[in-house]
């Protein structure tokens, strides 16, 4: 049921101005104290609990551009390349222009609404007596024509005196801060994805390469055991056995080249470009990237101001908030003020003379006094939307220090774990040049060359292996950081 009261013009003036100047500041609705403290031991601790005891200092990093410090050329091109033309950062970024639309919106409730109008009419009126004449056949025409020209402008504000239009500014200019905050996430997450596609790309060729060297040397040992064979120093069976070997090895290189193709095409697709177009400029095998000696990580407390998923959790926390007294505003009044200015004449030149005006000005008071507990119910969800915006930002925190923890322990472990796999590398090349050079002399067993062959093949194999899940472990760590997003355009 809506109840209105209309007021008299002067008398309503007044009372308006006076309630204005008593009400302006009123605001109803909870005032936004900041987001709760989470984990507060965890988060203000001078390091992460899982800090390796090698290779992390206590530095804080750069917010942006970690990826510099791998000193590889063409990771930064990809890089800038994936976050100009990808096309989830533009959907992105076109959500951002949205949010902003939305705020000026929102913003521009707030100011008065001025509307203009105007009209020319042209009329022929007819002459009714001669319609009752017994020769109005005759072609009577009437008077006329007649003209009228108007010109008018309207205005209205909606008074503010319960803050409900300043909540919802509030609140869509939180909004867009975390739709602003959910672009640089998306950068991070962006910068992370080309780097591992890209170490990905690195691992599979130098792979792909030690298989096709180790397929060559393989054969030269079949070739010699050949060559023996038909000397009578070497049986039929070591034929065989060397040959099963080198074919093994070669069947390595088909799934690796199809990888190294799904990584080009997933780099292509990333930088905003079709499947193939970056082949000539990738497809030729590189090292992989090398890993800085040390890494700056900070401690907790930067990590959580740093990372756009905790900001942007936060904003729709201070969103929310403000929605409740949004919504509580619409238990009270509301004042408009009406206002009407209009000119009318047969003349356009005597349009906008002071005689042919009129004018109207009148404030509009409105209540809803009994909406059967609409308005209450739309509190209540309100008051519901923030305490779940309470517990995402709550888990947003503690995961983010569960993914930085969990960075450093994968990063610090997998270094140690590549130093022996270093160490098992120098020892099966060592022993396999030795035992080829004693085969070649017939000095050991064929088994013997086979098994060295395959330990130093697979030696290799994991060394580039484990440096590059290193350096993707380098990439979480980065992400977990909440490190790679690029500064807010205005």
């Amino acid at each position: 049921m809506m109840t209105t009261f209309t007021l008299r013009p002067r008398a309503g003036a007044l009372a308006v101005a006076c309630a204005a100047s008593l009400l302006a500041a009123c605001t109803v609705g909870p005032d936004y104290r900041g987001a709760p403290a989470v984990a507060p031991e965890a988060a203000s601790a001078g390091s992460f609990v899982r800090t390796p005891a090698k290779g992390i200092v206590a530095t804080a990093p750069a917010p942006n551009q970690w990826w510099l410090a791998l000193n590889d050329p063409q990771l930064n091109t990809l890089i800038a390349a994936a976050f100009a033309h990808n096309p989830d950062l533009r959907a992105a970024q076109a959500r951002l222009r949205e949010s902003r639309a939305q705020l000026q919106q929102q913003r521009a409730a707030e100011m008065p609404k001025l509307s203009a109008d105007a009209a020319a009419v042209r009329m022929r009126e007819p002459d009714l007596s001669a319609l009752s004449s017994a020769d109005s056949s005759a072609g009577s025409s009437g008077r006329g024509p007649l003209s009228l020209y108007t010109a008018g402008f309207d205005a209205s504000w909606e008074i503010d005196l319960f803050g409900g239009t300043r909540r919802a500014i509030e609140a869509a200019d939180a909004q867009s801060q975390a739709v602003n905050a959910d672009l640089a996430d998306a950068q991070v997450s962006m910068a992370a994805e080309v780097a591992q596609t890209y170490i990905d790309l690195r691992d599979q060729q130098q792979r792909l390469l030690i298989a096709q060297r180790t397929a060559e040397l393989q054969q030269q040992s079949l070739t010699l055991t050949e060559q023996r064979r038909a000397g009578g120093t070497a049986a039929d069976v070591d034929v065989e056995r060397l040959t099963t070997q080198v074919e093994n090895t070669r069947s390595t290189l088909t799934p690796l080249a199809a990888q190294v193709e799904i990584s080009l095409d997933q780099l292509a697709v990333l930088t905003g470009k079709a499947p193939g177009a970056l082949d000539a400029e990738l497809a030729q095998p590189r090292a992989l990237p090398a890993l800085p000696a040390t890494v700056p990580v900070g401690d907790p407390a930067k990590m959580l101001a740093q990372r756009p998923d905790i900001r942007a959790a936060e904003r729709r926390l201070a969103s929310s908030n403000a929605q409740i007294g949004e919504h509580i505003a619409d238990f009270f009044p509301k004042v408009t003020l009406y206002g009407d200015l209009s000119y009318s004449a047969a003349d356009p030149g005597h349009l906008f003379r002071k005689s042919n005006a009129t004018w109207l000005g009148a404030p509009y008071l409105s209540w809803n006094l009994f909406d059967f507990g609409r308005t209450l119910g739309a509190v209540h969800g309100a008051e519901a939307s923030r305490d779940e915006a309470i517990a995402n930002y709550e888990k947003t925190v503690l995961g983010a220090l569960k993914d930085a923890n969990d960075g450093l322990s994968r990063f610090g472990y997998q270094r140690e774990h590549l130093a022996t796999l270093e160490k098992v590398q120098k020892s099966a090349l060592r022993s396999a040049d030795l035992t080829r050079q004693r085969y070649r002399a017939g000095t050991v067993s064929l088994v013997d060359l086979l098994d060295t062959q395959r330990a130093e093949f697979s030696a290799q194999q994991d060394v580039v292996a484990g440096q590059a899940e290193l350096l993707k472990d380098y990439v979480s760590l980065q992400k977990s950081l909440g490190l790679g997003w690029q500064p807010p355009q205005t």
